[in-house]
């Protein structure tokens, strides 16, 4: 499974991600989709999106934590690595005064 969250992606890579996921949300991309198609996906992803897109993307792997998580360009959340597991952190409205 992957899991897509973009800031704001070019509109040839939001068609074409339209045909591997389903969009609940606007820029927001779900599929479940193989190991091998979904490292394609991720590579095609990071080399077609500017770093303004602010990527944020999930997948499932199969060894522990059976998740890993990429980020590209500013994408509103903080990746962190806490004992050896990534982790998201979201940035609080208070936070950003």
């Amino acid at each position: 499974m992957v899991v897509v969250i973009a800031n704001d992606l070019p509109p040839a890579v939001r068609g074409r991600m339209k045909l591997w996921f389903v969009e609940p949300r606007a820029n927001v991309f779900v599929a479940g989709i193989k190991d091998s198609v979904a490292e394609k996906v991720i590579n095609y992803l990071f080399d077609s999106c500017p770093p303004n897109s602010g990527l944020l993307v999930m997948q499932r792997i199969t060894k522990p934590p059976y998740y890993k998580i990429w980020g590209l360009g500013d994408t509103k959340k903080s990746i962190a690595l806490v004992d050896g597991m990534q982790l998201i952190f979201e940035r609080l409205e208070q936070d950003k005064q």
